[in-house]
């Protein structure tokens, strides 16, 4: 079973499966995307707040020529930090973003917070569509919008994101959120997809895990994929980078995703409400 991609909601293609690099320190990120790279992945999430745009800038630069790859076949997103909100800050920090990453255009840029408190995502989200119209970015979208922060947006400008990047796990599944997401086309990106690592030792994934010869990981990476979302675990180590991609020779049965639903509770939220998070 190769790579799958979604389509979102402009015509572009997106890799399901990429590597996350949150927590990935500069001079390391390099080595973890070269190694996702040989792998086989073909999709690179980073953001400025994580401080690592140069150092995933020389692994797409490195990765890309070992394996002789063109640009256009990796996907790289990064993210537009909150202090940088705001129409003319906005388009500074991507340039700033483009440079650390020593690219020409990324596929897709995303409002990292709706930052509520600060009420610049509305402009914000005024200067992607611009990048977007000036064909600088190849689809732009957010991360942690509610649905308030969706339809204004939305009505503002009428460009409808083509991501939402949100905390999503099986311990969390944002359901509702997700049929919103659903009925806009826009596509649901989950961050901290493994619960930072809790989900490993849950009982009933580690049961499933060894119904079909796969790792904890395995599964639950495999069940965002099964439920057509976007994914993006994030390691630095190569052997686990490696495994987090062996996920297309196998599905979950309705058996399996039953089990996992029933998992889902809102107090199992891990990251902060995107309506209070004040950063």
């Amino acid at each position: 079973m190769p790579q799958p991609f979604l389509t979102l909601n402009n015509g572009v293609q997106i890799p399901q499966l990429g590597l996350g690099t949150w927590q990935t320190p500069d001079d390391v990120a390099a080595d973890a995307v070269k190694n996702a790279l040989k792998d086989g992945y073909r999709l690179i999430d980073t953001a400025a707040i994580y401080e690592n745009e140069t150092g995933v800038g020389d692994g797409l630069k490195q990765g890309l020529k070992a394996a002789a790859l063109p640009r256009e076949q990796v996907f790289v997103t990064t993210k537009l930090w909150n202090s940088e909100q705001g129409y003319d800050s906005a388009l500074r920090a991507f340039d700033a973003s483009l440079k650390r990453l020593q690219l020409d255009y990324v596929d897709l840029y995303l409002i990292h917070w709706p930052a509520p408190k600060k009420d610049l995502y509305a402009d914000s989200w005024k200067a992607l569509a611009r990048l977007l119209e000036e064909k600088r970015v190849r689809a732009i979208g957010v991360s942690n919008f509610e649905p308030a922060h969706l339809e204004r947006v939305i009505q503002e400008t009428g460009v409808t994101p083509a991501v939402n990047q949100i905390e999503l796990h099986p311990d969390f599944q944002q359901r509702e959120l997700t049929a919103f997401h659903a009925r806009h086309g826009i596509l649901t990106q989950s961050w901290s997809p493994l619960g930072q690592g809790a989900l490993l030792k849950n009982e009933l994934i580690r049961a499933i895990a060894q119904k079909h010869k796969k790792t904890p990981a395995q599964v639950v990476i495999r069940w965002h994929l099964d439920e057509q979302l976007l994914v993006i675990p994030k390691s630095i180590h190569a052997p686990r980078i490696t495994e987090n991609f062996a996920v297309f020779d196998f599905t979950l049965d309705a058996e399996d995703r039953a089990r996992i639903k029933a998992l889902d509770a809102p107090k199992n939220r891990i990251g902060p409400h995107p309506d209070t998070a004040d950063f």
